[in-house]
């Protein structure tokens, strides 16, 4: 039905910078908010940003002032800046969409998740 597909995680020296995207493709209608989160080894899954299909941005406060979720609604597509980068910013960041599937003549709300990228921070 809906495919999310993330790019752009890898290794990074602490201070450094790296930007994260993900394009939902598929039977999509609309897509309402979209997020990022992380899940760091031995940690439950932790919300990092997240976005309103009208802008609104929310951030955790670990990120907030370091990390910018921005989206792209004509291209389907979310982004996450993460600038001055830690090492406890080391997780599979996981994209996250509230999308409204063509599903026929319905249209049916359903959450999608990427299959998640790898960032890793680390001298």
């Amino acid at each position: 039905q809906v495919q999310l597909v993330e790019s752009g995680g890898g290794l990074e020296q602490p201070g450094g910078s790296l930007r994260l995207s993900c394009a939902a493709s598929g039977s999509i209608n609309s897509i309402n908010a979209m997020g990022w989160y992380r899940q760091a080894p031995g940690k439950q899954r932790e919300l990092v940003a997240i976005i309103t299909r009208g802008g609104t941005t929310t951030y955790a406060y670990s990120v907030k002032g370091r990390f910018t979720i921005s989206r792209d609604n004509a291209k389907n597509t979310v982004y996450l800046q993460m600038n001055s980068l830690k090492p406890e910013d080391t997780a599979v960041y996981y994209c996250n969409a509230g999308v409204a599937v063509v599903a026929g003549t319905q249209i049916k709300e359903s959450e999608f998740w990427g299959q998640g990228t790898q960032v890793t921070v680390s001298s």
